[in-house]
C-alpha cells in the first residue's frame, strides 16, 4: 500500500510560514516531501527560515513575498506561484494578529485591524486557491487555522474570539462548497502556544502557571505539534475528511 501521508510531488503554500505556527506546519510538509513556500510580507525572516527549514527536513522551501492585506496580492500570488511551480494542491493559511483588550475599550480600528487578517483575508485566498484548483481540476487540501477562541469565549479578546469562530463557519461553508470538486476544507484548532505572539503575554509565570493548570498534558504548545495534524490534513490520508476543526491543545477543551 503507499503511504498515504507522503507529500511528494506536492506543492504547498503556506501564508505565514516564517515564524509560529506557520513554521511549524510548514516544517512539517517540507519533512513529508511537499514543496513548501512560505508567503508573507518580510523576507529577510523568510529567507532565515526557508535556510533552517531545508536543513532540518532535507525538503524544498522557498520565500515569496506576500501582502496579506490585499485581495488583489492575494490573486496576483496565486497566479505567480502556480505559474513557477506548475500547480497548487495544498494551502494553509496561518497569518495571524491580535489585539488584546477589554470589550469596553476596543476602538473600531482595533477591530478592523483583528478580523481584516483573521478572516477577511484568510476567506479571499481561500477563494484565490480554490478557484485556482477547481478551474484547474486539482482535488487540492485547503487548511485554516482557527484557536480554542474557536470554541470558548476568552477574555479581552473580542475581535479575535469573533474572527476566529468565524473561520470554523467559514471553512464548514467552503468544505460544503467544495467537496463537488474533490477540494478538502478544513481547519486546525491551537491551544496555547509558545510563539512570537505569544510571547508578550507568556513572559508572566503567573500566566504560564495557571495555562498549564488548564492543559491535562501540563505544558504549552511549541509549533512542532501542529506538523502531525497538518500533514494529516493535507495528505490522502484525509481524502474523506472535510469541514471539520481538529483541536491540537494538549486536552484543553476536555479539562
Amino acid at each position: 500500500m503507499n503511504n498515504l501521508f507522503d507529500l511528494s510531488g506536492k506543492v504547498a503554500v503556506v501564508v505565514g510560514g516564517g515564524t509560529g505556527l506557520g513554521r511549524g506546519m510548514a516544517s512539517g510538509l517540507a519533512g513529508a516531501g511537499a514543496t513548501v513556500i512560505i508567503a508573507s510580507r518580510r523576507m529577510e525572516v523568510l529567507h532565515q527560515a526557508a535556510q533552517e527549514m531545508e536543513a532540518e527536513t532535507g525538503g524544498k522551501v522557498v520565500p515569496m513575498h506576500l501582502d496579506q492585506s490585499s485581495v488583489e496580492a492575494a490573486r496576483a500570488f496565486v497566479e505567480q506561484t502556480a505559474g513557477q511551480f506548475g500547480r497548487i494542491d495544498i494551502l494553509i493559511n496561518s497569518a495571524g494578529i491580535n489585539v488584546r483588550k477589554s470589550a469596553l475599550d476596543f476602538e473600531e480600528a482595533d477591530w478592523d485591524k483583528v478580523l481584516d487578517t483573521q478572516l477577511k483575508y484568510v476567506f479571499f485566498m481561500d477563494q484565490a486557491v480554490g478557484r485556482y484548483m477547481v478551474e484547474n481540476k486539482i482535488k487540492g487540501r485547503i487548511i485554516n487555522v482557527g484557536s480554542l477562541s474557536s470554541a470558548v469565549g476568552l477574555k479581552n479578546m473580542i475581535a479575535y474570539c469573533a474572527a476566529k469562530g468565524a473561520i470554523v463557519q467559514m471553512t464548514k461553508a467552503l468544505a460544503n462548497e467544495w467537496a463537488q470538486y474533490g477540494i478538502c476544507v478544513n481547519a486546525i484548532g491551537p491551544g496555547y502556544y509558545m510563539t512570537e505572539m505569544t510571547g508578550p503575554l507568556l513572559k508572566d509565570p503567573e500566566v504560564v502557571r495557571k495555562y498549564k493548570e488548564k492543559i491535562p498534558m501540563g505544558r504549552l504548545g511549541v509549533p512542532q505539534d501542529l506538523a502531525s495534524a497538518a500533514v494529516f490534513l493535507a495528505s490522502d490520508s484525509a481524502a474523506y475528511v472535510t469541514g471539520q476543526i481538529v483541536y491540537v491543545d494538549g486536552g484543553w477543551l476536555v479539562n
